[in-house]
């Protein structure tokens, strides 16, 4: 981590940098008859250059379409309306209207442009959205914006769905003096494999960057974090990430300060990405798979899904047990340039296998890794100079429970 760059986590997160406020309520989405919160509001006074990155699900939820076409537009955007425990996905016609009219009563109610305002959703596929509590609350929650931290956490807090947490993070670094502030709130638990994962994230910033480097920069984080988490394979259809800049800071922008900016954002998605991982339905242990020596960089990513992906694998480290055989087993049908005889394979920092032999006299240790919350895998193929980084979880018989009636 940059020693430029300070960071902390559980923050306000998208209240922190200048000019942002936010404001969340209760619309009952669920039908539970209760008053947690479910809808919300982040917005910018100051017009904002935006990026976003989404799906790659054929089937896309319908805010999903509305983010697209309005990012296209490329005009200011001034704020995001989203709601939880509704994906508005697969509802047809009647979903298209429904994302359209939620985004433009926020457009209205903040009294913002037209096309100023991106709509996203979260939550169980197929319902119809209940439109009239919705619109109640977007509107009420456009009278009370306010750019305090527990605004900023209850926006964070209305976007969960399954989780059990919310997921925050700020990271802040200066420009000849002037302070410039990155802030993210995220949601996800469960259907979490790129292209992403069945969540949203949020990221706001003082600093004027361009929509264009803004875009870039944001895919390139995305693919090294949010595109590089696995919890069950299961690829959304509501899978969205947008940044807001409003330029609020004044920060002279250069060479050296879009150099800083780009590790914040970093930062900021690569700590929620980690969050979504470890909060992931009913896990026990996140597990960082390194994959070295690949022959090609997308060797390296197929090695590294293969092994995170496996249910033999996952199932073994619930049971704390190292059982390196299954990562070779799931590695050599992953599709990649191999030599079973040259591959180095370690728990944490203690060998398993060393070009293709193992090692049991550190059995033992392997076990006690593998029993660890969080322990990583190296595995260096020796084909190559590539590598590929993948944050992964177990699987344990609580997911099921979690989601069988789901």
């Amino acid at each position: 981590m940059s020693s430029s760059i300070a960071f902390n986590e559980d923050t306000a997160g998208v209240t922190d940098p200048q000019g942002f406020s936010a404001a969340a309520g209760s619309a009952d989405v669920r039908n539970k008859g209760d008053d947690r919160l479910d809808t919300g509001i982040v917005y910018s006074k100051l017009p904002c250059a935006a990026a976003g990155v989404f799906t790659k699900n054929a089937v896309k939820a319908a805010p999903v379409l509305d983010c697209e076409r309005v990012l296209q537009l490329r005009g200011p955007i001034h704020g995001i309306v989203v709601n939880s425990g509704n994906a508005n996905a697969c509802t047809g016609t009647q979903g298209i209207a429904d994302s359209r009219a939620m985004l433009q009563l926020a457009e209205a109610s903040c009294g913002s442009p037209k096309d100023s305002f991106f709509v996203c959703s979260t939550g169980r596929i197929g319902d119809l959205m209940p439109m009239e509590r919705i619109n109640s609350v977007v509107e009420g929650a456009a009278q009370n914006l306010d750019t305090n931290p527990e605004s900023g956490k209850a926006f964070a807090q209305c976007i969960l769905t399954s989780d059990t947490r919310i997921k925050t993070c700020t990271a802040t670094f200066e420009v000849e003096g002037t302070s410039v502030t990155v802030g993210g709130a995220a949601k996800g638990a469960g259907m979490i494999q790129p292209d992403m994962a069945t969540m949203l994230a949020f990221v706001t910033t003082d600093f004027g960057i361009g929509s264009d480097t803004l875009q870039s920069l944001l895919g390139n984080s995305v693919n090294r974090t949010f595109n590089a988490i696995t919890v069950d394979g299961d690829m959304s259809t509501n899978d969205t990430v947008l940044v807001l800049a409003n330029g609020a800071s004044g920060a002279r922008v250069d060479e050296a300060s879009i150099a800083l900016f780009k590790e914040a954002l970093f930062q900021v998605c690569d700590c929620l990405a980690d969050k979504i991982v470890a909060d992931g339905e009913r896990i026990t242990k996140v597990v960082e798979i390194l994959v070295e020596g690949a022959a090609s960089e997308q060797d390296a990513e197929n090695i590294s899904r293969a092994i995170g992906n496996s249910l033999l694998v996952k199932t073994s480290w619930y049971g704390n047990d190292p059982n390196w055989g299954r990562l070779m087993d799931a590695l050599g049908y992953a599709d990649a340039q191999i030599d079973q005889y040259a591959i180095d394979i370690s728990y944490d920092d203690v060998p398993a296998l060393v070009s293709g032999d193992p090692i049991p006299e550190n059995k033992l240790k392997w076990k006690e890794a593998v029993s660890k919350p969080r322990f990583s895998i190296r595995i260096d193929m020796h084909q190559g100079d590539s590598s590929y980084r993948l944050r992964a979880s177990d699987l344990t018989e609580g997911y099921v429970d979690f989601n069988k009636s789901e």
